[in-house]
């Protein structure tokens, strides 16, 4: 299993702007030499929940001070920007760091965000289909040719092509029930979020239902990858771990409780579940409740390659996304966290598996 690292770029602590770039950037960097495999730098707009705009900028940066690790989009939001530049930017990025781009991707759930682009939240499924279509065009082909709804193009070139081939791995984020059998439809990865309630068997299902499709559209699910966003807290003890860790949790969820519900006079998007279903679970769960439920995975050590375990093993996940950076956590408690995920977890899950593990433990235990 790989190790992904999330940045949310979010500020609730009255940091400056730049303070939060460079800690971002600062803990970015580390993940390399912390064996991570992948950094996602997550779109978001206008507010303290996370002011990445441009994932593209993000990991420019990145790829120039990094060689291995890599650059991952957690995600880019398709409805808030053209097709066809995203198409010409990340096959930019990938040129420029040698083949390392995962081109993470999503509709997005935000109305504030689609407000102010002045963007139709409604139509945001039919944007999106259309417009991955078009990149997938302006990545495999000579020239782009689409009559869509939204987007027109006509023998279209578009420079430069991505290093990778046939183009970039493709990874959907997946909120909604309707989600998870198109992806599979389509043939890309999928990344689900527990964050986001992605538990129980009404997880195991929609898991299901995305491998179905994924046969049904002629595709080996072996060939395809599942990943999954959680918090995750690692210390030194699992009192530690708790005590440091709950209340930048809580104030995640206090904050995304405002920035999902629909505008004052409006119902929830049609079709599009996650805005009733986070908005009232974030404004008044409880700490234990999270931990219960298995969003936040926080303790020491061994508790943490147990949960990691658990999750890896009920959904087939391949790709693991730590979130341990938000509402404010010191990063220098983030470094110490990814320090002993790479001293003492990562090693569970690679090349070894357990006996790696239990070497590593036994030497740190003289």
């Amino acid at each position: 299993m790989e190790f992904g690292m999330l940045h949310l770029f979010e500020n609730p602590i009255g940091k400056t702007e730049e303070q939060i770039v460079r800690e971002q950037f600062d803990l970015m960097r580390a993940a390399e030499d912390l064996g991570f495999d992948s950094i996602w730098p997550a779109e978001h707009h206008f507010t303290e929940y996370g002011y990445c705009a441009s994932p593209a900028v993000t990991l420019a940066a990145m790829a120039s001070v990094t060689k291995r690790i890599r650059l991952g989009t957690g995600v880019v939001v398709l409805p808030f920007n053209h097709p066809i530049r995203l198409a010409e930017d990340y096959a930019m990025l990938d040129l420029m760091s040698g083949g390392r781009v995962d081109f993470g991707v999503g509709r997005g759930y935000q109305p504030n965000e689609f407000q102010g682009f002045q963007i139709d939240q409604t139509k945001s499924r039919g944007i999106f289909n259309e417009s991955l279509e078009i990149i997938l065009q302006a990545w495999t082909q000579e020239r782009v040719n689409f009559k869509g709804v939204h987007y027109q193009f006509v023998d279209q070139p578009v420079r430069p092509k991505p290093l990778q081939k046939p183009h970039p791995p493709v990874w959907i984020a997946s909120l909604s029930e309707a989600t998870f059998p198109m992806v599979g439809k389509w043939g890309f990865n999928l990344l689900c979020a527990p964050v986001f309630g992605f538990q129980g068997k009404a997880a195991d299902d929609l898991i299901v239902k995305y491998r179905n499709a994924l046969r049904a559209g002629g595709y080996d699910p072996a060939t395809r990858r599942i990943g999954a966003l959680c918090m995750v807290y690692c210390a030194e003890t699992t009192e530690q771990a708790r005590r440091e860790f709950a209340d930048p949790v809580l104030w995640y969820y206090r904050t995304i409780s405002k920035y999902v519900a629909p505008p004052v006079g409006q119902g929830p998007i049609h079709g599009y579940e996650l805005y009733t279903k986070t908005r009232d679970l974030a404004a008044h769960i409880t700490w234990d409740q999270l931990l219960e439920a298995g969003a936040v995975i926080c303790g020491d050590r061994d508790y943490c390659v147990e949960q990691i375990q658990k999750v890896s093993e009920r959904f087939g996940v391949s790709l693991f996304l730590c979130w341990t950076r938000l509402g404010g956590l010191d990063h220098r408690k983030v470094l110490r966290s990814m320090e002993l995920m790479h001293k003492y977890v990562i090693p569970h899950f690679k090349k070894g598996g357990a006996a790696a593990y239990a070497a590593t433990a036994a030497q740190a235990a003289k």
